[in-house]
């Protein structure tokens, strides 16, 4: 298979935007294992499978559809990502930072990503939402590896600030209204698709993670460096090994997305009308 590059995916973008013109976006959403997300309140306007989009191969996996959704509202539009790219399915760094990178390019100001976690800290119950302050990258890659990082500049992006602080704020307080104990935290970014061991988690818990996850960290890499604004919700869907002393499974993960489907609407809802009338 060829290469993917900056050309490619700049020509998908563009096929994208002449085909489906998604509107003045205001945000695009990208959905985590077992998690669907809407935008409640706009229309529905067109669903396209992802192979139509990026100039790679797509892979199938449990959790994770792969369309991406346009709402409308007006002029305006919402891209909600059905289901992400991971290394550990196979892709590049490159290949699993490429909904940041065309949602960037089709003119979306604000990223939003929503994954599904582990919990490190037991204080840090399943179906508690963690509202990401910083990350640990553990997984062997960067987003900006080879011809990536000279794209744009800055070559070199400053990750001190990563996650937006008022975008942060406004997540735990809808969040809250919405019924979920929250948190703000780090997440801990490792390769998978194996779960952790307990030797590992303790490792984790020491260098300051909060909740353990196998994706996300090169979308952010990726976003920041186009000057995306960055959100990351984290659904604590389980404790992470050793914590609870059961076996840890992949149907546990997505049973406690669907449990928590009506509280992240609400929350994305409310989030979606502060960044539609400008509040943020």
């Amino acid at each position: 298979m060829d290469a993917f590059t900056p050309a490619k995916l700049e020509e998908a973008a563009a096929l994208f935007a002449e085909r489906h013109r998604p509107g003045r976006l205001v945000a695009a959403l990208v959905a985590g294992s077992g998690i669907t997300l809407a935008a409640r309140g706009w229309q529905r306007d067109a669903e396209v499978p992802y192979r139509e989009i990026f100039p790679f191969q797509v892979r199938e996996l449990p959790g994770h559809t792969p369309t991406v959704t346009i709402w409308r509202d007006g002029e305006r539009g919402v891209l909600v990502f059905n289901g992400r790219f991971h290394l550990y399915q196979g892709y590049s760094a490159a290949e699993a930072a490429a909904i940041p990178r065309i949602a960037g390019l089709l003119g979306a100001p604000v990223y939003v990503a929503t994954n599904a976690t582990g919990s490190i800290d037991p204080g840090v119950s399943p179906g508690s939402l963690v509202v990401v302050r910083d990350h640990i990258n553990l997984q062997g890659a960067n987003a900006l590896l080879g011809g990536w990082f000279a794209w744009r500049a800055p070559m070199f992006p400053d990750m001190t600030v990563a996650y937006d602080p008022p975008l942060r704020a406004a997540a735990l307080r809808h969040a809250v209204a919405a019924g979920f104990q929250v948190h703000e935290g780090v997440y801990a970014a490792v390769l998978g698709p194996s779960f952790e061991t307990p030797a590992e988690i303790e490792m984790l818990r020491r260098i300051g993670g909060t909740v353990v996850g196998m994706s996300t960290v090169q979308e952010v890499i990726a976003a920041r460096h186009m000057g995306l604004r960055v959100l990351v919700l984290s659904l604590v869907t389980n404790l992470a090994a050793g914590i609870s002393g059961r076996p840890l499974t992949h149907e546990e993960v997505m049973e406690e997305g669907r449990a928590a489907r009506g509280r992240l609407a609400d929350t994305l809802t409310g989030l979606l009308a502060d960044l539609a009338e400008g509040r943020l």
